[in-house]
């Protein structure tokens, strides 16, 4: 029996470990309730071995918490957790003029100036979904004036845009594009403002339409400014997470609109950089590929990266309920069958963020890398948005 022929059993796996393992670990190691938000140089065992705090993972987490509160249960310890991070963060926006600090220190004050727009993007996200969940005229205030500032900023090719210091005048990137295409069509909803939604489509098309080459079966992670393929490096870059995960931001975004032909082009690439970035010898995916002569190769010397992993998960899950494609389960088997079996760890509730290409995990607590480190948003985002799906797909 595969695990997705019973999608009611299916969803509660995803609740047991929405519920009982992984938003109580966050709970327990990853708030800072003395000073305000939240941490991400966190071990394996919860211990924190760094109070510094990159906006990014305090508007991830902005929005975690609060879409909790909005999709799984109007929680009162959830919603304390949106408030208390939306408490810290706004100051940080306002004093910043809503142009966000790449990170700040415990108390708030800014460690590290701006850089990528990314922070401003994840700013935004957390913003909206706070709005959402409370009506919180601040919070609405400084999403709009982010959007403001981003979109002035957007204007101007440069570093900001998350584009490599060398190629800065003449490239663009499609992570930016991904983020603020689902960014600004939240805040749109939100507000019911045309001109905003307008923006998340534009940036929603360019993905398909410059980004995405289907005679090459690739989505390129960065391309010259007009759209045309970028010659030299980075250009033959692509991250296979990044594109999976961007195909499902769209499949939201256009299944809103009613564009069912969008929607195609969508689950399409999806299967296209799973073929491609799927590991024949060890199983999992490798989130780096190489565009050579039109084609996609893998990388040598890669680990396994936990995020790809989940980001796969919510769109083969989406990608069937939207269009019925036999493919997308035996995908979603094979996926959720490697991911279930490396990454969560059972003494403590949390997942590994990286593991070794043969599935091993040859590292104590503090993991790879020098500095220990989890993300407030990969996985509890993915479990909630898997649950939401299953649950739809239980219910037919």
């Amino acid at each position: 029996m595969k695990v997705s022929d019973d999608f009611a059993k299916l969803l509660a796996v995803y609740e047991d470990a929405l519920l009982d393992d992984v938003i109580p670990w966050w709970m327990e190691h990853g708030i800072d309730w003395e000073m305000g938000g939240v941490t991400e140089t966190i071990a394996e065992d919860g211990q924190v071995h760094s109070y510094d705090k990159p906006i990014w993972s305090l508007g991830r987490a902005l929005f975690v918490w609060s879409k909790l509160y909005n999709d799984i249960g109007r929680r009162h310890e959830w919603l304390d957790v949106a408030e208390r991070i939306f408490e810290f963060v706004l100051p940080i926006g306002r004093k910043s003029d809503w142009v966000w600090p790449s990170k700040v220190h415990r108390d708030g004050s800014v460690m590290d100036p701006s850089s990528a727009i990314y922070a401003d993007g994840f700013a935004m996200m957390g913003l909206t979904e706070y709005a959402k969940a409370t009506g919180d005229e601040e919070a609405i205030a400084g999403a709009v004036a982010t959007y403001e500032t981003v979109r002035e900023r957007m204007k101007t090719p440069g570093v900001h845009l998350a584009v490599p210091e060398e190629v800065a005048d003449v490239a663009k990137t499609h992570g930016i594009s991904m983020i603020f295409a689902s960014v600004f069509h939240a805040l749109g909803i939100l507000l019911d403002d045309a001109e905003i939604l307008k923006a998340g489509h534009d940036h929603a098309a360019m993905i398909l339409d410059e980004y995405l080459k289907p005679e090459e079966r690739i989505l390129h992670e960065y391309t010259a400014l007009d759209g045309s393929l970028l010659e030299r490096p980075p250009g033959q870059e692509i991250i296979a997470g990044h594109a999976i995960e961007s195909m499902w931001f769209l499949m939201e975004i256009f299944e809103d609109r009613h564009e069912k032909w969008r929607i195609r082009q969508c689950v399409e690439a999806v299967r296209w950089h799973l073929e491609a970035c799927w590991d024949q010898e060890y199983g999992g995916m490798l989130l780096f590929l190489d565009a050579e002569d039109g084609k996609l190769k893998q990388r040598e010397g890669q680990m396994k990266i936990m995020w790809p992993h989940t980001e796969a998960l919510v769109a083969l899950l989406l990608g069937y309920e939207l269009t019925g494609e036999k493919w997308c389960l035996e995908w979603y088997d094979r996926v959720h069958e490697w991911t279930w079996a490396h990454f969560p760890v059972a003494e403590y509730g949390e997942w590994h963020r990286v593991i070794a290409r043969d599935g091993t995990f040859p590292w104590g607590v503090t993991g790879a890398g020098e500095i220990p480190r989890k993300e407030p948003f990969h996985l509890p985002r993915a479990l909630i948005m898997c649950v939401k799906i299953l649950e739809r797909l239980a219910a037919t």
